[in-house]
């Protein structure tokens, strides 16, 4: 069992929904004082308290990642009301769907600014409070899609997800003087509140393509951040954690009918 992260400050951007927020429930569950990161008060507080009522350590902070100054505003908010910071989960993001010939510069920016740029505003921000640790931890949740897979509709997001790749390459490298481990979580199809949204049918036919014939959990994905940061993972750096059931994997349907 991993007992390292007891006790850690441990910030989880995203954090009020979605994988974020099973992150969030993961690290807390094993003793860490999380803050719940969101663009929205409300959300923030709203999943910090479903942690406390559990006994865990947990609040809840508005901040926007594509703004420096607000990304700096919530380090100094986890360090005051936890401590430090021990670890951060860089998660938040946002995968509106458009095809290429539909989508804006606009659009494209946006996602660009909270996915990617919102990457690297969050690890600047907490990077002098990870520093003084010795060994922090940084968890980037990337996607398939993108660095590994395709789908249409997501060019902007895909890029955002290979970029943040690209970007951890080099960081863990800068960073590792300070004994700071920089890794990613490369999360399948999950079942979060927007894909329960769509439907059981839905839900059943993307199974379908999953060779353990299942979703994962939130918790799936929670359960490998923590493990990368952990005191037990502390010799790994720049790789990435693929969390898909083995869904990329088979060449073809077929080739999980014939297994």
């Amino acid at each position: 069992m991993l007992t390292s992260v007891a006790g850690k400050s441990v910030v989880v951007t995203g954090a009020s929904k979605g994988i974020g927020k099973g992150i969030a429930r993961v690290f807390a569950k094993n003793g860490a004082k999380v803050l719940v990161v969101s663009r929205h008060l409300d959300e923030a507080e709203a999943a910090a308290d479903e942690l406390r009522r559990m006994g865990c350590t947990a609040k809840g902070h508005a901040a926007d990642v594509t703004d420096m100054g607000s990304m700096q505003v919530m380090a100094d908010a986890a360090a005051t009301a936890h401590g430090g910071i021990d670890v951060l989960c860089a998660n938040a993001g946002i995968f509106p769907q458009a095809k290429i010939e539909d989508l804006s510069a606009e659009e494209w920016d946006f996602v660009m600014g909270t996915n990617l740029k919102g990457t690297f505003l969050s690890i600047k921000a907490c990077l002098p409070h990870l520093k003084k640790t010795g060994e922090g931890r940084i968890v980037i949740t990337s996607s398939i899609t993108g660095p590994v897979t395709g789908f249409p509709g997501w060019t902007h997001y895909g890029a955002t997800k290979a970029g943040q790749l690209g970007f951890m390459r080099t960081a863990c490298i800068e960073l590792a003087k300070y004994g700071i481990t920089v890794n990613a979580v490369l999360p399948g199809n999950i079942l979060t509140e927007g894909l329960i949204a769509l439907g059981e049918e839905y839900q059943k036919s993307m199974a379908a393509s999953v060779p353990l014939k299942k979703l994962g959990t939130v918790e799936d994905i929670g359960y490998a951040a923590l493990f990368l940061a952990s005191k037990e993972a502390g010799y790994i750096t720049g790789q990435t954690i693929i969390v898909d059931g083995g869904q990329i994997l088979p060449e073809s349907l077929d080739a999980l009918a014939q297994a």
